[in-house]
């Protein structure tokens, strides 16, 4: 595997790891601490982390095996875009439930929609990876 591919696979085991915690927590101990719209946004920050921590380690392997005439810098974009995505959604939840959001909480709250577009966009990139490197075959 690349050294690139490599770190966005390690970077996305740990995602899913840390995923597992937060939904743990949320399951066994947090859930007769929090109110059920606190504990909506932390699973609904669990469920995005998890899904698109699986969607970053199947990104890398894509990356590892990029075929000549796809756009590998579109793929690497993908990848740190979804890593980014992941830390601003999911983490931006994580700390307004945690609460520790106090006075920043407008910025918390702003960075929930920016790591969404961050999402969005590289899933985009990954399509368009995808049909560019169809179309040239």
């Amino acid at each position: 595997m690349s050294r690139p591919a490599r770190g966005f696979a390690a970077l996305a085991a740990l995602l899913l790891a840390l995923a597992t915690v937060a939904g743990a927590l949320a399951a066994h101990t947090l859930s007769q601490r929090l109110a059920i719209d606190q504990l909506d946004v932390l699973q609904t920050a669990v469920r995005y982390q998890f899904f698109h921590a699986l969607g970053l380690f199947g990104v890398a392997l894509l990356l590892d095996r990029v075929p000549d005439r796809m756009p590998a810098r579109l793929v690497r974009a993908a990848a740190w875009l979804l890593g980014v995505g992941i830390v601003l959604f999911s983490g931006s939840l994580y700390v307004l439930v945690a609460g520790l959001s106090g006075t920043a909480g407008t910025v918390v709250g702003v960075l929930t929609p920016v790591g969404g577009v961050c999402l969005i966009v590289a899933w985009l990139l990954v399509a368009f990876a995808l049909l560019r490197a169809h179309r040239s075959i």
